[in-house]
């Protein structure tokens, strides 16, 4: 069994963001740079790629971009597949029909997408935890904590 952490879009970008010198910044990097050493393998969920680098595209801030990509390079990149698709309709209907909706009825809904992620990585038999600033979205569907709880 496989300890994996996936990174959701608020971790994801600390991580990035070049210079940044506001200490939640440094500590999440710390963190960040720390959880090899604790034996897990980090995953980079195409949907928080894609969350991130849309907000540093759009703000033209390329530097960053570097840095995502360099990221990229470094950490198995999580696709999404048709299978993440199918999984995430299911979480998001469930959640409708719970009355916890997480996104707006006709917005594509990241945190389903990425609970679906995290959710076929556990059904194969992998310890999943996704590392979010987030917690109440995500942890409706799968184990989801905040960034610093991950020891």
């Amino acid at each position: 069994m496989n300890r994996i952490v996936l990174l959701d879009s608020g971790p994801l970008g600390m991580v990035t963001t070049p210079k940044a010198k506001s200490p939640i910044y440094q500590e999440c990097k710390l963190w960040f740079n720390s959880l090899g050493t604790k034996g897990y393998t980090v995953l980079l969920p195409e949907i928080a790629d894609y969350e991130v680098r849309r907000e540093l595209l759009r703000a033209g801030k390329m530097v960053g971009i570097r840095r995502l990509d360099q990221l990229k390079a470094t950490i198995t990149y999580c696709p999404i597949t048709t299978e993440v698709m199918l999984k995430a309709a299911e979480f998001w209907a469930q959640a409708r029909n719970r009355g916890k909706p997480t996104a707006d009825p006709n917005a594509l809904d990241g945190d389903v997408i990425l609970a679906a992620q995290a959710q076929l990585l556990a059904d194969r038999g992998n310890e999943v935890i996704i590392a979010t600033t987030n917690v109440s979205h995500l942890s409706q569907f799968v184990d989801a904590r905040e960034w610093r709880l991950i020891q």
